[in-house]
């Protein structure tokens, strides 16, 4: 199946951006998650800016991915397989049948989680320190999906 040549060069430069995304985020989870991290490292991200820096970096990659996979990877990987792209939970049931995610469910999750991330980071330590171990169990699930969809369009051709 050959694919109109903006949607090619649409899949190329996304494929290069998730792999690098992929790989700043593996690198991070491992920095920050040398160890579990803490309620005690939480209550002190005001103090320790290095450890501030981490936490940030880590939220940050993990919401650009999640971002980049589910908003725009997926939507243009479905179009190339002559899918509708629509509304996001549409794209992942869709992307789940397909076998390119383990589960709609478990993306819509890792969203949320994104969300919460982002948005309770400053207020509340505990929340944050949550939040943060779970993102952190769920970066295997994030990159295999990557990983999932940027080989069907290797194998396809399109990159």
């Amino acid at each position: 199946m050959t694919v109109k040549p903006g949607i090619a060069l649409r899949l190329q430069f996304l494929v290069r951006v998730v792999r690098k995304e992929c790989r700043h985020l593996a690198t991070t989870d491992q920095r920050l998650f040398a160890s579990a991290f803490t309620l005690a490292q939480a209550s002190r991200l005001e103090t320790d800016p290095d450890l501030a820096e981490r936490v940030e970096a880590f939220v940050g990659r993990f919401g650009r991915l999640q971002d980049t996979i589910g908003d725009k990877l997926l939507p243009s990987l479905l179009t190339a397989l002559g899918e509708k792209s629509s509304a996001t939970i549409d794209n992942l049931d869709r992307a789940e049948r397909l076998g390119l995610l383990m589960s709609a469910d478990q993306w819509m999750t890792i969203r949320h989680l994104r969300n919460q991330m982002v948005h309770e980071y400053v207020e509340d330590p505990l929340v944050l320190t949550s939040a943060l171990q779970t993102g952190h169990a769920f970066v295997p699930a994030l990159i295999a999906a990557a990983d999932k969809m940027v080989t069907e369009i290797v194998q396809r051709g399109w990159a």
